[in-house]
């Protein structure tokens, strides 16, 4: 049987003390929900949803490298924004491009109802480890 171990990266806040930045097994690193907080500041980034998209990413690169593994190694993501924010995709579909240059991996993208405080988009991914 594969250990599962719960894993927090220091370099990103966390939104909420009962939820691991990731959980890690059997070879692969199941990133939980991660918005566009600002690491030196612990606030949104801006209120602007490619900003917001932007620095969700940087933030799951940053857990990714601390976990030991990288962003080329993401295989899969969920991107969770909300309703009416980008409904021709256009910002999702340039932050992707910046992230995923090549060989993207799959994704799915639900609009959903807002989050709280002033939350406009969380990520999720799963990577190789």
């Amino acid at each position: 049987m594969s250990q599962i171990t719960s894993f927090i990266a220091t370099g990103v806040p966390r939104g909420n003390l009962f939820i691991p930045h990731a959980t890690i097994a059997a070879g692969l690193i199941f990133v939980s929900g991660t918005t566009g907080v600002n690491p030196e500041t612990g606030k949104l980034i801006s209120n602007s949803f490619e900003d917001q998209t932007r620095q969700a990413f940087v933030n799951i690169k940053t857990i990714l490298e601390e976990a030991g593994s990288d962003i080329s190694k993401v295989v899969k993501t969920t991107i969770m924004m909300v309703s009416g924010q980008d409904p021709t995709f256009t910002a999702v579909n340039k932050v992707y491009a910046e992230f995923f240059p090549t060989n993207p991996p799959a994704r799915s993208a639900p609009q959903v109802m807002p989050f709280p405080g002033d939350i406009l988009v969380s990520v999720e991914c799963i990577a190789l480890a």
